[in-house]
């Protein structure tokens, strides 16, 4: 039955002949006029997106608009509405592999349609979409349309309350791409758009802007000029003007920005805080960036993650690494140091200093108060201890890991069951083979080769022919051959190499 509806849609001999014959005959009918996209491709008419990049070439066909076209006359109805050209916009066109980069045309192609206009829903989605996709001559165009062409919502006495963020948003593009000159313009266009005065945050995207390229005297004369126009400036504001002084290198002039930011009755919070103690320490003042950390306790403001992270690294990256581990213990003695920390890089360093026995005392000081370490900090420190041959402590450790569910990497596991058994402690290591594989860890042919050497160095039969027939459970011995020769081992006592295990328990054995 389908077969015949297909038969029937296709057209017939005679006409494919007169097709040929005729070559500017067209036996496709062609769409409805609402459907004509020959304007926004046409570069000669006022709706052709003159500064658009290329439309790519590989993935889509010579006939792009027409199927275009197509696309539109079966998704839109005749009397199409913004809600409906957002829909098609946002669930249809913008997942279609080959119509995507057409989103602008479909755009400006719905402009004209009459008895359409457009609001401030696709306006604000065509403009993000714009920015995210770095389309910034495409952006341009769109806002001198949507001051020309305003939103529905402006028709009466006010301006259409969406103007703002818009106009916020790709002020943030356009600072991220550096096109500072676009940033100004969309800044200066918002303001005489937007009913009484703006908000601080368009204020703020602008100054971050400057900021972040190091266009200090600019985000300044913004901040005078938002004074002037009676804009009352918040935390963002201050905080950007901190870190543009200390991008320069000017930490007097950072502490007068924070001085301002109390006398005009704002409120610091942890990132002006943050902000400071990252500048002082960056100048190696490393006894006044921990005083603004305790003045910021002494305020009443806890601690983040990123305070800690700050003090910590920076004091470590500068070799004060005693200083760090006595300033950590000293908050958590306070109970101000915050859930989720990980001290990895105190105790990395500690560790690199051949101080692992301090690196082990601040990791159970953090249990102890309820901090759990994360199994990097932890397997870093097992390998520290390791090193310096503190077995015991070592295997402590990765036995606290393992009843707190933590499971340690193979390589970790391994290094310290060969050092055990390289001590004679091959009994030790493999209860500690025991309890990691009830925890989770899965050993491999490596830990099981470890421990057979060991209790074949140790002449203990017994205990080496019960890890080899664990072995053989687990499927780690490929043939009778590799078994027997495990065995033998065994029976005689003798020491293996390292190179001599690896190619007794490979799979091609």
């Amino acid at each position: 039955m389908a077969s015949r509806r297909l038969a029937k849609s296709l057209p017939s001999v005679s006409t494919l002949n007169a097709f040929r014959r005729h070559a500017d005959f067209d036996p496709i009918p062609k769409p409805a006029a609402r459907f004509d996209l020959s304007s926004v491709f046409d570069s000669s008419s006022p709706n052709a997106i003159a500064s658009a990049p290329p439309l790519p070439t590989l993935s889509l066909s010579a006939a792009a608009p027409s199927r275009l076209a197509r696309f539109l006359e079966s998704h839109l109805q005749p009397s199409f509405t913004p809600a409906d050209l957002l829909r098609l916009l946002r669930r249809r066109l913008r997942h279609h592999p080959a119509l995507a980069p057409y989103d602008l045309h479909v755009f400006l192609w719905a402009a004209g349609v009459d008895s359409f206009r457009h609001d401030h829903s696709t306006y604000e989605w065509m403009a993000r979409t714009l920015a995210v996709t770095d389309r910034f001559g495409p952006l341009r165009l769109l806002l001198s349309r949507m001051l020309a062409l305003p939103c529905p919502c402006a028709d009466g006495i006010f301006a259409c309350p969406r103007i703002e963020p818009t106009f916020r948003f790709t002020i943030h593009a356009f600072c991220r791409a550096g096109c500072l000159d676009d940033a100004i313009s969309a800044f200066e266009n918002a303001r005489k758009s937007i009913d009484g005065r703006p908000s601080a945050a368009l204020y703020n995207a602008l100054m971050n802007g400057f900021a972040r390229h190091r266009e200090h005297q600019k985000a300044v004369d913004l901040y005078e000029r938002m004074i002037k126009d009676r804009v009352k400036p918040d935390a963002f504001t201050f905080n950007i003007l901190i870190s543009s002084c200390l991008r320069c290198s000017d930490l007097d002039s950072a502490l007068d920005w924070f001085r301002e930011m109390r006398a005009r009755g704002c409120e610091p919070n942890v990132v002006s805080f943050n902000t400071l103690i990252k500048g002082f320490f960056k100048q190696k003042r490393f006894k006044e960036g921990i005083g603004v950390a305790r003045e910021m306790l002494e305020l009443g403001y806890p601690f983040s993650i990123a305070t800690c992270e700050i003090l910590m690294n920076s004091l470590c990256e500068e070799g004060r690494i005693q200083e760090a581990s006595q300033l950590l213990m000293e908050h958590l003695k306070k109970g101000v140091v915050p859930e989720g920390f990980d001290c990895i890089f105190l105790v990395e360093a500690l560790c690199k200093n051949g101080n692992a026995e301090r690196a082990l005392e601040v990791v159970d000081s953090l249990w102890e108060k309820g901090y759990l370490a994360s199994e990097v900090t932890c397997t870093t420190l097992i390998e520290g201890l390791r090193s310096l041959g503190k077995l015991d402590e070592a295997c402590g450790l990765m036995e606290r890991m393992l009843q707190k569910r933590m499971v340690p990497d193979t390589i970790t596991f391994n290094s310290l069951l060969e050092a055990l058994c390289d001590a004679g402690r091959t009994l030790d290591a493999n209860q500690l083979r025991v309890l990691a594989s009830r925890k989770g860890l899965e050993p491999d042919r490596v830990t099981f080769g470890i421990l057979v050497c060991g209790f074949s160095r140790e002449g203990r039969k017994s205990e080496g022919e019960a890890v080899v027939n664990d072995m053989l459970d687990v499927g780690f011995i490929p043939n009778i051959a590799t078994y027997n020769r495990l065995m033998e081992s065994l029976q005689t006592g003798r020491k293996r190499s390292s190179k001599q295990k690896t190619v007794s328990f490979s799979k091609e054995d």
